[in-house]
C-alpha cells in the first residue's frame, strides 16, 4: 500500500481515493517503528493519525542514530548541527510535547529524563533571544504543563531569568542577541516579531513562577511596539530597539512581523489581557484594510508601506500561510477560508510550496521549502471550528507530499527548489515540533486536544490556562 501510494503519478485525486480504500477497510500504512516505542493514546487514532505518527517516529528514531544530544539532525549526511558552540537539545526539548499528544509515553519519558540530567544554560554562548524563547522556554512549559515534572518549570525559569537582559534597552524594546552566562546584549536592529512574540512564554512562566517580572517585561515590549505604529495603524519591517526609530518600513504579514499579530491575539485569549485584545482589534483591521489583496487568482495578502498604504510588491509565501489559522482562531471563518484556498494553491501548483511567490503571475520568488508547518496548522484549525472534510483532504495532500518528496535515508529533509525537488542537508527542530504535530492532530480524535483550551505559541507548544 506505501509503495502503491508513493507510486501514485499527477492526479492528485486517485492518491485521496487511495487513502480512502485504506480508511474504509481499515489499512494501517504504517512504517516500522522504533524498537521501545510504544503509544499509549487517550482515545484510539484513525489509519491517517497513525501513519503521521510513524512518520514522526521515523524522523525521530534517525535523530537519536545521527545526531543523539546535538541540536538537529543533518538528515543526507547523516551528522549533525548545533546552533552555538555547545548543544541546548534543540530537537528533543521542541518534539517532547509532540511525543507525549502522540501518546508516547515511554518515548517521552526518556526523553524527558535525559533533558532534565543534560540539558544546562550555564554556558558562555550568544543566543538568539526570539527562537531560544519561542523553541526552548515554550517546549519546557508546555511540556511541563503536559507532565507536571516540576524539573522542567525549574529549567524554564533559569532559562528566563538569562534571558530578561534583552530587554534593558532605552525603551524596552528587547535587542535580539544575549550572552546566557554574561547576560552581554547586542542587535538593537530588529522587527515586530522578535519583539512582540514574547509574552505567551514569559507571560506563562510568570504566573507559573509566581514572578511578575517576567509578564512585565515582554508586555512593555509589546505596548512600546505597538506605540510606534503608523498613523494607518501598521508597523514596519525593522526598527531600532535603542531609538524607536523605524528603519524598514514596508509592512507584510509574513516573516518579521508575522507572530506579532499572532501574539495580540492569542496573549488576550490566554491571559485575558484586555489592552491585547484592543491591540490585535485595531491591528487586524489595519492588516485587512492595507495588505489584503483579491486577484483573479484569489485573496493574498502583500506588501504596503506602513505610512502611505501603497502596494509595494505582491510576495506570499510559506511564512505567510499562518493567518488563516488566525483568522479562524479570532472566529472570521470566512477570510480565513479564502485565504487558505490560497495557500492550498500555492502548494499544488508545484507539488510543495515554496518559500516565496509572486501571487499576480504564480512565479517563484525563493523557491526552497524548509519543511515549514504553517499551512498546516492552518489547515488542523480549519478543520477543528468548520468539521469541514475538504480540510482532511488537504491534509492528505500534505502529508503524500512530504513522504515523497523529502523523505530521506535518516529522517526528513528540506528542498532547496520545489520545482527540481532537489534536497537539502536541513531539518530544523520545528518539523516534529510543529509541522508533524499539526498533521497529527488535524486526523487524530478531536478529544487528543480541545483547541479552545489551549493557546499555541508560534512553535505549536500548547499553553493552557491554569490561573
Amino acid at each position: 500500500m506505501r509503495n502503491l501510494l508513493q507510486s501514485c503519478e499527477g492526479d492528485i485525486r486517485l492518491m485521496h481515493k487511495w487513502i480512502a480504500l485504506a480508511v474504509l477497510c481499515g489499512i494501517c500504512i504504517l512504517t516500522e517503528a522504533p524498537t521501545g516505542a510504544q503509544a499509549t493514546p487517550a482515545s484510539s487514532p484513525g489509519p491517517m493519525a497513525l501513519q503521521v505518527r510513524s512518520e514522526f517516529l521515523y524522523a525521530w528514531s534517525a535523530y537519536k542514530q545521527y545526531a543523539w544530544g546535538h541540536d538537529e539532525l543533518k538528515p543526507l549526511s547523516k551528522g549533525h548541527h548545533d546552533w552555538y558552540s555547545g548543544t541546548l537539545l534543540m530537537t528533543p526539548v521542541d518534539a517532547l510535547d509532540t511525543m507525549i499528544l502522540m501518546g508516547l509515553k515511554d518515548e517521552a519519558d526518556k526523553t524527558r529524563e535525559f533533558i532534565v540530567k543534560n540539558l544546562s544554560f550555564d554556558q558562555d554562548i550568544e543566543v538568539k533571544n526570539f527562537e531560544i524563547t519561542i523553541r526552548l522556554l515554550g517546549g519546557l512549559l508546555s511540556s511541563y504543563q503536559l507532565s507536571g515534572d516540576e524539573r522542567l518549570l525549574d529549567l524554564a525559569d533559569n532559562l528566563g531569568n538569562r534571558l530578561l537582559p534583552v530587554f534593558n534597552s532605552p525603551t524596552g524594546m528587547p535587542y535580539m542577541y544575549v550572552n546566557l552566562k554574561t547576560g552581554k546584549t547586542r542587535g538593537a536592529e530588529s522587527n515586530p516579531a522578535e519583539i512582540g512574540t514574547l509574552l505567551l512564554e514569559f507571560g506563562t512562566l510568570s504566573k507559573l513562577s509566581g514572578k511578575a517580572i517576567y509578564y512585565d517585561r515582554a508586555k512593555r515590549a509589546v505596548v512600546e511596539l505597538y506605540s510606534r505604529r503608523s498613523a494607518l495603524g501598521l508597523v514596519g519591517s525593522s526598527i531600532n530597539v535603542e531609538t524607536g526609530k523605524w528603519i524598514d518600513t514596508t509592512s507584510h504579514i509574513s516573516g518579521g512581523i508575522d507572530s506579532y499579530y499572532e501574539y495580540l491575539l492569542k496573549s488576550w485569549l490566554l491571559f485575558g489581557d484586555k489592552d491585547c485584545k484592543k491591540m490585535w482589534e485595531a491591528s487586524v483591521k489595519a492588516v485587512n484594510k492595507y495588505l489584503a489583496d483579491s486577484t483573479r487568482t484569489g485573496l493574498w495578502y502583500g506588501q504596503a508601506n506602513m505610512n502611505t498604504g501603497k502596494r509595494i510588491s505582491t510576495q506570499y509565501g510559506a511564512l505567510d500561510a499562518f493567518f488563516p489559522a488566525v483568522l479562524a482562531r479570532a472566529d472570521d471563518l470566512d477570510r480565513a477560508r479564502k485565504l487558505q484556498e490560497s495557500s492550498y494553491k500555492m502548494w499544488t501548483t508545484f507539488g510543495v510550496e515554496p518559500e516565496t511567490l509572486d501571487y499576480n503571475t504564480m512565479k517563484l520568488v525563493s523557491p526552497g521549502y524548509q519543511l515549514r508547518p504553517e499551512i498546516i496548522e492552518s489547515t488542523y484549525y480549519l478543520e477543528f471550528f468548520t468539521k469541514d472534510p475538504r480540510y482532511i483532504e488537504m491534509g492528505s495532500t500534505f502529508l503524500l507530499s512530504l513522504v515523497r518528496y523529502c523523505k530521506a535515508d535518516a529522517g526528513y529533509a528540506a528542498l532547496s527548489n520545489v520545482e527540481t525537488k532537489a534536497k537539502r542537508d536541513s531539518m530544523e527542530s520545528y518539523f516534529l515540533a510543529e509541522t508533524l504535530k499539526y498533521l497529527y492532530l488535524l486526523f487524530a480524535p478531536r478529544e487528543t486536544l480541545d483547541l479552545t483550551k489551549v493557546v499555541f505559541n508560534t512553535e505549536a507548544h500548547p499553553l493552557r490556562r491554569t490561573w
